[in-house]
């Protein structure tokens, strides 16, 4: 992964934004922390239900190469939550040797109710910005992802866009 290097020259930390993003993913992650401690999983859980629900027949490989986890770590996660029937795993159909996820009507269900919490919480912050203040906010998260990975990111949300119907 590529971050900015630790030799680059910055004049003053910016402690400021640094501290308001470890409080603002705080806040963001208490209310769907709650709600998945009721069937026992953790963050790791909450990001596979995401991805599945927003991704159908995503495969294994590329989530992944979404979360940045181990292929330990995500069976572990994965056995969970297809145990529970919030996610299914079937054998692909041109080669079977792939394993495609989706999410059951339970787990879309969860990943739907974990989603608009924080979509509310997002809606909210928005109101009190600058009309077209979203674009510039994407623009800045985008542009905190690894340097490496940005543009596989960019081409995931851009093809998840035009698969959603258009606002009305």
């Amino acid at each position: 992964m590529s971050y900015p290097s630790d030799q680059d020259p910055i004049s003053q930390p910016t402690y400021e934004i640094i501290e308001l993003l470890f409080f603002g993913y705080r806040d963001f992650i208490r209310g769907p922390d709650c709600i998945l401690d009721r069937y026992g999983f953790g963050r790791a859980h909450h990001r596979v239900l995401h991805f599945v629900n927003r991704h159908p027949g995503l495969k294994v490989t590329e989530l992944l190469d979404i979360l940045k986890i181990t292929k330990q770590s995500l069976g572990r996660v994965l056995r969970d939550v297809v145990d529970q029937g919030f996610v299914e795993s079937r054998l692909g159909t041109m080669d079977r040797r792939q394993r495609l996820l989706y999410v059951t009507d339970k787990g879309s269900k969860l990943a739907m109710e974990l989603a608009q919490l924080q979509a509310r919480q997002i809606e909210s912050a928005l109101a009190a910005m600058p009309a077209g203040s979203q674009e510039q906010i994407k623009t800045f998260l985008l542009g905190m992802v690894a340097n490496d990975d940005r543009e596989a990111v960019r081409q995931r949300m851009s093809r998840v866009a035009q698969l959603e119907p258009a606002e009305v």
